[in-house]
Parts: C-alpha cells; structure tokens; sequence
C-alpha cells in the first residue's frame, strides 16, 4: 500500500477513528437538534402565518392563572351524613345490588 499503510486508508475513507462507520454521531446530532428546535416552539407558534389555523379562537389578552391549590375549602359545620342515614342507604344500595342478581344472573366465568 505505499508509506499510508492498511490502517491509514481506513482512516481516511471513513473520516473518523479506525473501525467506526462515521454514522455513529448522527443520532446524537438528530436528538442535538430536534432539542433545539423544540425550544422554538412557542416561538413559532406565536407567528401569525403559521401558528394558528384559520378558525381558531384569538388568545386572551392576559394568559390564565393558576388555580388556588394552596387554598383549603372551608370546614362543614356539622358531619356529611347521620350514621342512622348511612345506614338506611347502605341497606338501600344492598337490596338493590341482591335483586340485580337475581334479574341477571351472572355469566359462567365471570365473577
């Protein structure tokens, strides 16, 4: 091969170190920039040829605040239900799950 030597053409056809293909970076350098050009997003959205489509709505003046979810709601006066009431809907909701049963049995492999 002259004074370059077998390694040397390796080297200077694949333009990288020996035994790399020299596609090795390109997934490194798709991610580099589809990270970067997603930080322009907004940016592009905001431009009024291609941001919105036609029938959209226009954005409001002031961009909506975040809700209260620091803020407690007030404490009730008194209990939600009477333990007696509770009870009463619980038999309620029992007869009615028991006479469902009974109108439709359950199919065989299902519980």
């Amino acid at each position: 091969m002259g004074w370059i030597g077998e390694q040397g053409v390796k080297r200077i056809r694949t333009f990288g170190p020996a035994g790399h293909s020299g596609r090795a970076g390109m997934p490194t350098a798709l991610l580099l920039l589809a990270l970067t050009l997603g930080g322009c997003a907004s940016t592009i959205a905001d431009l009024p040829m291609v941001g919105t489509p036609a029938g959209a709505p226009a954005r409001p003046a002031q961009p909506g605040e975040y809700l209260p979810v620091h803020d407690l709601p007030t404490s009730r006066e008194g209990t939600a239900m009477a333990p007696a009431e509770q009870a009463k809907i619980q038999a309620e909701l029992i007869a009615a799950r028991d006479r469902q049963a009974v109108a439709t049995p359950a199919a065989p492999g299902r519980k």
